[in-house]
């Protein structure tokens, strides 16, 4: 017998669920599983046309509820970057969520959260965890991209183990659970019922702000905008626009103007929403133009990185994190001191030199901010970042955007120097780590793969040899080891480091939706503040040449340059 026609997530078209019955108002679907579920480095990701297809939200999310134990009648946060089929999915989950047993569900108006607030909302509320739909830096609109995530009581991604277990039910599920369409108001704050459970739809931004207060030295920023200090923060059209209009121009007197782009939008204003050179366009423009503001920054998507600009000058993602930790006893909320610090592996080891000065420890783990939290929980790990603009700390278990800039604002304030003045005194005293990432976007993935094979099939045999003027030191496919859980990640990228310290890797990304993304970066340290000012590409000349002839990069891709180079 035919079930009742249902509208499913952000399906364009209602679909007949055959075998389908109800018990009371709340509906038990028949599904097929999807092959194509498993969870990358940051949840599923997507193009929109996959998700549109019936029953691929609903399966997923059942799977993150059949995945998980105690959460009946706990609390769930839930919110996203307000990309195009958000609102729709957040309306679909809140009724899953109801039909599963949750007893409540704190929502952010409109559907929106960034993924920093998600996290600090979910551990302010100590809620049982939280799903957070967002394809961070990814574009949006019905051409883009979509994705989901789970997010554990902790506030940080749920782990491998949790990840593959709901990989694992995704690829035997026959059914999910669901109430009927119910009107669902979140365009106001206030509290409803749903088939029982409360729905509490809350301010996306004052949990978040309130924290950032107690972290920040917001007396001497506002000090340092009234002082004639000009910066704009680039929002992209994506989550942080709100957060950043009532922290910086609201809260913190930045003139009206200083946040531009700041009216989240479903498809990113036909951008794309990742703040590195060659995305944000406008602000690297503006930067390093006549007459450029003080002080610049942008955020992405879900508003979990950040690019920090001084004028005519840009700070790498693993510069920023070692300032800040070399810096941190100038904020209130870090003045007592660092417990350790934390990178992932293809991130410079400038912050490792930070870390020997201050005396704590400093680990290297893979990519992902999961292993991350791992340390925070633990006690060992206070600040952390990653090369692709990522960098937070133990504030949450996220990386977080905004959270950087208002630190370099609290390190601005302190040192009344201009950005590119205080990265080349950190430099004169700890050495300056030359680095950059090539990114080759939507390649052939068998090329990509192919190519990676190559490399592994070499390992082997580099140590010791002679390649240009530098000898190979070493040469592996990272491993770790979680000291916290003794849990073993291997796979984790190709390391060829040569004598003297000169260092590639190369990396498949997950966090791309076509082909694969092959991420190959480059470094060299420098001791000599004479050569400090050398042109980053050039210092990185003999490596890129050497990376290109030992992975054959043109060969396998047939590109003649990266698409993005940072």
């Amino acid at each position: 017998m035919d079930g009742p026609v249902l509208q499913a997530g952000f399906i364009a078209s209602s679909i007949q669920h055959n075998k389908s019955f109800i018990i009371m108002s709340l509906q038990t679907i028949q599904t097929q599983a999807f092959s194509d579920q498993r969870p990358g480095t940051s949840g599923l990701r997507k193009k929109v046309q996959v998700f549109q297809q019936p029953h691929y939200l609903e399966n997923f999310v059942q799977s993150i509820f059949d995945s998980l134990e105690g959460f009946k009648g706990q609390t769930l946060v839930l919110g996203g970057d307000g990309r195009y089929g958000n609102l729709e999915a957040i309306h679909t989950i809140l009724r899953m969520a109801a039909a599963n047993g949750f007893g409540r569900v704190l929502v952010g108006r409109d559907g929106l959260l960034s993924t920093p607030a998600a996290s600090c909302v979910i551990r302010k509320y100590q809620a049982f965890g939280g799903i957070i739909l967002s394809a961070s830096h990814n574009p949006g609109g019905p051409d883009g991209d979509f994705g989901i995530k789970y997010n554990t009581g902790n506030g940080g991604p749920a782990p491998e183990r949790i990840t593959e277990a709901i990989y694992t039910r995704s690829q035997e599920i026959t059914e999910y659970h669901i109430t009927d369409d119910a009107e669902i108001a979140l365009d106001k704050i206030h509290n409803f019922q749903l088939e029982g459970m409360t729905v509490s739809v809350i301010d996306p931004v004052a949990d978040y702000a309130a924290l950032m207060a107690e972290l920040f030295d917001f007396d001497a920023i506002r000090t340092l905008f009234q002082s004639g200090f000009r910066m704009r923060f680039d929002a992209m059209h994506a989550i942080t626009g709100p957060y950043a209009k009532q922290i910086l121009e609201e809260q913190l007197a930045a003139p009206e103007g200083t946040v531009i782009n700041g009216v989240p939008l479903s498809d990113f204003g036909g951008g794309h929403p990742d703040p590195n050179l060659a995305y944000a366009k406008g602000l690297v423009a503006e930067m390093f133009g006549d007459d450029a503001p003080d002080f610049g920054a942008a955020s992405d998507g879900d508003g979990d990185r950040n690019m920090i600009l001084g004028s005519h000058f840009f700070v790498t993602p693993s510069d920023s994190l070692a300032l800040l930790t070399a810096n941190a006893i100038l904020v209130p909320g870090y003045s007592q001191g660092l417990a350790g610090v934390a990178r992932s592996m293809p991130t410079s080891a400038a912050v490792d030199r930070v870390a020997e000065k201050l005396e704590i420890e400093c680990f290297e783990t893979p990519t992902g901010w999961k292993f991350f939290g791992n340390l925070m929980d633990a006690g060992r790990v206070t600040l952390c970042g990653e090369e692709s603009f990522g960098t937070g700390s133990n504030h949450v278990r996220e990386k977080d955007g905004l959270w950087a800039v208002l630190f370099w604002l609290n390190i601005l304030a302190s040192h009344k120097k201009p950005v590119a003045e205080i990265v080349r005194d950190h430099w004169a005293f700890f050495g300056r780590n030359f680095y950059s990432r090539h990114d080759y976007e939507a390649v052939d993935a068998d090329a990509a793969h192919t190519l990676i094979s190559g490399l592994k099939a070499q390992l082997a045999e580099l140590p010791g040899r002679q390649l240009g003027e530098l000898r190979v030191a070493y040469a592996d496919d990272f491993g770790y080891t979680d000291p916290v859980d003794g849990s073993v990640s291997t796979g984790q990228g190709i390391r060829i480091g040569f004598e003297g310290g000169d260092r590639i890797v190369f990396r498949l990304s997950g966090t791309g939706t076509e082909g694969a993304t092959l991420r190959v970066y480059l470094e060299r340290f420098e001791s000599d503040p004479a050569r400090h000012d050398q042109d980053t590409q050039q210092a990185l000349s003999d490596l890129i040449t050497i990376a290109d002839e030992l992975a054959g990069i043109h060969r396998h891709t047939g590109r003649e340059a990266p698409s993005v180079i940072t």
